[in-house]
């Protein structure tokens, strides 16, 4: 894709807890597009960021925040309102798809196959477990696995967990359990309306926690999945859906988990990535390699995706 030069401001950073990803995202976007001879404006988030965007008066912001408040409304609401065209998502999927609770309100009803489970309360762990033994624990609206826990009649919270014990419940007040699903753990990218592959994640220890996924050498990523051609429909197929069906622009990338016993009946989508990462390590950039897309390709395309958006502004 060859893309008229334009001045690009990336938005990086931000103060979510998943700041040091970001960065890693914005300068390796902002390196490629310089690359290409675009201008570029490196944009790291703060509080004064509407008059820095101003200031800059870029034809298109290339949104490589993640967490909140760069991928749950809020950045996109701003950009809205002063004018601009970004990347990724608008203001109305960006709130659903953050908030995995809302995510299975939209999608379930339509077919979706995702994991039961219920918001509880983190004071009422201490007293009794919310599900059957193994379950998960996860914020309602964190990305990159921040906070996850995995409860197992022999793991070492307790039981009932303790109140000292490290774990998510000291941070948030509510979280999201859920049934843990047995199996492999599977990822498809979204890219302008196409499904690309199949990526299966094998954490060299423990799960595909937040540093498994972004320390180098933790996580084995077999790309293409070495699995049946009826999963990888499957998980083409559900991914795309769910990209329409929540609204996504852009790229997104949805998230499996597999058990590999039960067939396509043991297949469940556990959230959908408005603003996957961009870093060396990141999914959606490999999957576009394998299928021939340059870094720079991909990030071309992302931008053009937005400037050919109907909706000004990026709003759904």
């Amino acid at each position: 894709m060859t893309l008229a030069k334009l001045h690009v401001a990336v938005l990086m950073g931000g103060w979510s807890s998943e700041r040091p990803v970001s960065l890693m995202s914005g300068n390796g976007v902002a390196d490629a597009l310089e690359a290409r001879g675009h201008r570029v404006t490196r944009v790291d988030m703060d509080r004064d960021v509407a008059a820095r965007l101003a200031e800059a008066a870029p034809d298109v912001v290339f949104n490589a925040l993640h967490g909140t408040p760069g991928e749950d409304g809020t950045v996109q609401g701003m950009m809205d309102l002063m004018g601009l065209k970004y990347t990724h998502s608008g203001l109305a999927t960006s709130v659903i798809a953050i908030d995995k609770e809302l995510t299975k309100q939209a999608l379930v009803p339509h077919g979706i196959p995702m994991p039961g489970g219920r918001i509880v309360a983190s004071e009422d762990l201490f007293e009794r477990d919310p599900l059957a033994r193994p379950y998960v624990l996860k914020p309602v609206n964190e990305g990159s696995s921040v906070g996850v826990a995995i409860v197992t009649a022999e793991g070492n919270y307790g039981n009932p967990i303790g109140r000292d014990v490290t774990g998510p419940w000291q941070k948030f007040d509510h979280l999201l359990a859920e049934p843990f699903i047995r199996g492999k753990e599977l990822t498809t990218a979204v890219i302008a309306n196409r499904a690309l592959m199949v990526t299966e994640l094998k954490p060299k220890t423990g799960f595909y926690d937040f540093d498994a996924k972004y320390t180098d050498g933790l996580t084995e990523h077999v790309c293409p999945a070495e699995i049946p051609d009826e999963i990888t429909a499957a998980c083409k197929d559900i991914a795309l859906r769910a990209h329409r069906l929540l609204g996504c622009r852009g790229t997104s990338r949805s998230d499996f988990r597999w058990d590999d016993e039960r067939g396509v009946a043991g297949l469940f989508l556990l959230e959908v990535n408005t603003q996957p990462g961009m870093t060396p390590l990141s999914l959606v950039p490999e999957q576009a390699r394998h299928l021939g897309m340059e870094y720079g390709d991909l990030v071309e395309a992302i931008i053009a995706d937005a400037l050919a958006s109907s909706n000004f502004g990026g709003a759904e």
